[in-house]
């Protein structure tokens, strides 16, 4: 059996190695993550808390009988959470006792934000949950990556006996009453029911809401209460389609606040996206999905490309790959994400796009399917599909505010019936036909 030396001796080398354990890829994962949400990732021997804005510290070493932290994160100078890392496939829900203990286990003298600490993650480099202990009844959610230190640190900043107000979540537990004047009864239970969701910390919540009920001016009122009132930072309202988009914006444009009479956009900024630049002043964006991934793949879309409906593209493109981590749109870029008509949008390819941030979902649609119900965790806020009493309307509101199916459908089917028989008598294919709509919210209506 020759020797190491006998091979040397050969002109081959002779290397030891060792293979990676899971726990190693995990580990690695974990540290590219943090480094592309702008950690800097430092053993314990070599970390100068104060060089960097946000500091991870491999294996800390916590006070007696609370073992190692995989990372202590620090946030200016301070402790502020911790990780705990385990090899992909571990359910991650049972381990959270275990970051829980790690938050209190911080040795004394050692500078902290609060003790215990307040954020904890759980993490396989693949599957990461995260809890903010500044809620008033922390639990664990799904995130597609790390925060970047300086959202921790905008949460920490005003940390004082009273910061615990502060949150959205806290916030959505003392929400002013709403003033009712012009909702109508179904708008009314909407928006009620959706922040009663939103305050026990439900994620996603669904709208059922008929065609021509008000889903849109719905979503628009609990929008605007959601910012003025519980600090959401930035909403996220996605359409199916480009000129769906420009019909929103003119309908926020348009919405008066009961509480002071300013429009929204006089109030607040409101951007639709039309290129791959985000408003960074904006409240509230309006855009399709696809163009929303094309900037999470850094790309350009051109807005021709967004006049066809998702479901067409899905046909087009047959698969979309998979998004990565883009540090120019974290995970918290939004607080809110309101899909209208969801059913359209969110399954296959493409949910990817919503479950990328660290959002609240709220779905609108007129006809949910199963596939609906599950995506929003079976969680219907409201279900309305005719209204229970005659609403008395003007010629002028016909098509605009309110929606008359039966009309539409007569008028489809009389041409239906009559095309071959009284229009074109003898004729066997549908010519060409221009149908007038009132505006692009009528036409989709037709369609």
């Amino acid at each position: 059996m020759p020797t190491p030396e006998d091979i040397k001796l050969l002109g081959f080398s002779f290397y030891r190695t060792t293979m990676p354990t899971p726990e190693d890829k995990a580990r690695e994962n974990i540290d590219r993550l943090l480094a592309q949400a702008g950690w800097a990732v430092r053993d314990q021997s070599d970390a100068n808390i104060l060089a960097y804005r946000g500091l991870a510290i491999r294996n800390f070493s916590l006070k007696s009988g609370h073992g190692f932290a995989d990372y202590l994160l620090y946030v200016d100078g301070r402790a502020a959470g911790v990780i705990e890392a385990k090899k992909e496939g571990v359910t991650l829900t049972g381990v959270e006792t275990q970051s829980d203990r790690y938050t209190k286990g911080l040795p004394d003298g050692l500078p902290a934000w609060q003790k215990p600490l307040p954020f904890s993650y759980e993490s396989t480099g693949v599957e990461t949950r995260f809890t903010n202990g500044l809620d008033p009844i922390p639990r664990s959610r799904s995130v597609f990556s790390f925060h970047k230190p300086e959202t921790f640190a905008e949460w920490l900043e005003s940390l004082s006996a009273e910061a615990r107000s502060r949150t959205f979540l806290a916030r959505m537990q003392h929400m002013p009453p709403l003033v009712e004047a012009g909702l109508w009864p179904a708008q009314i239970k909407a928006v009620k029911n959706l922040e009663r969701s939103l305050a026990v910390n439900r994620p996603r919540s669904l709208i059922q809401m008929a065609t021509g009920s008000g889903k849109t001016f719905t979503a628009i009122t609990f929008i605007y209460r959601l910012i003025k009132f519980a600090g959401a930072k930035r909403v996220l309202f996605l359409v199916d389609r480009g000129n769906l988009g420009r019909q929103t914006l003119k309908e926020f444009q348009q919405y008066v606040s009961p509480y002071n009479n300013f429009k929204f956009s006089e109030e607040y900024i409101v951007q639709r996206l039309t290129s791959k630049t985000l408003d960074t002043t904006a409240r509230v964006c309006i855009s399709t999905i696809q163009r929303l991934y094309s900037m999470l793949k850094g790309q350009d879309l051109a807005e021709e490309d967004e006049e066809q409906s998702i479901e067409g593209l899905e046909r087009v493109f047959k698969e979309v790959p998979p998004i990565e981590y883009n540090p120019a749109i974290p995970i918290e870029t939004f607080d809110i994400i309101v899909t209208d008509e969801c059913h359209r949008s969110i399954y296959h390819l493409w949910r990817q796009v919503l479950e990328y941030f660290d959002a609240y979902i709220i779905g609108l649609t007129a006809t949910p399917n199963k596939q609906t119900f599950g995506f929003f965790d079976q969680n219907l806020v409201m279900r309305w599909e005719m209204l229970d009493e005659d609403l008395a309307y003007g010629s002028e509101q016909l098509d605009r505010e309110v929606v008359a199916k039966d009309q539409i459908r007569t008028v489809i089917q009389a041409y239906r019936d009559k095309l071959f028989t009284e229009i074109f008598p003898g004729r066997k294919e549908v010519p060409k036909t221009l149908v007038f709509a009132k505006d692009d919210s009528h036409a989709e209506d037709i369609v």
